[in-house]
């Protein structure tokens, strides 16, 4: 039986917006409760709600607010794909379709800094977006909790956000 053609969650972003993070693809929980980083054992809300004084546990729709307030925006790197649980090493290649960056860019001109929640949304990114778009980009360590490196390490890492 082939695995599902998953479908990812639509961009989250606000007029003014100056950065974006961008994920790989949605984790299973996510798309279940489609809400970006949904898994609580994923330090993304923690590590956001640390950098922009936010309570991490408050309901979904106030941190989305917290973080736009801040200039920022989510989304992911891939659209659609096929993939067997949660984890990245798990999407198939073949069936990866990327986000319309294009239409982003185009749509929140004020944009100007892409940081990648991971290794994976960084190399998919690189090898499959083609953008004229003046934009600089840096990789994170991955917020997901099979990202073994401690909190602490991931938070002094994703402190580049707070200071652009």
């Amino acid at each position: 039986m082939a695995t599902p053609l998953l479908e990812g969650l639509p961009p989250i972003a606000a007029h003014g917006a100056r950065l974006l993070i961008l994920g790989s693809f949605p984790s299973a929980q996510s798309l279940t409760m489609r809400q970006y980083y949904a898994n609580p054992r994923n330090a993304f809300w923690r590590i956001t709600a640390e950098l922009f004084g936010f309570d991490p546990n408050a309901p979904y729709e106030s941190r989305l607010a917290a973080l736009q307030s801040h200039g920022v925006a989510l989304w992911d790197v891939l659209r659609r794909c096929r993939r067997a649980g949660s984890s990245d090493a798990k999407i198939e290649p073949k069936s990866m379709v990327v986000n319309d960056f294009a239409d982003l860019f185009a749509n929140y001109p004020t944009i100007t800094q892409v940081y990648f929640n991971g290794e994976k949304a960084a190399t998919v990114f690189g090898k499959l977006v083609r953008l004229d778009a003046p934009v600089s980009y840096q990789r994170l360590p991955s917020t997901s909790p099979a990202n073994a490196i401690p909190l602490e390490a991931k938070l002094a890492a994703w402190q580049v956000i707070s200071l652009s």
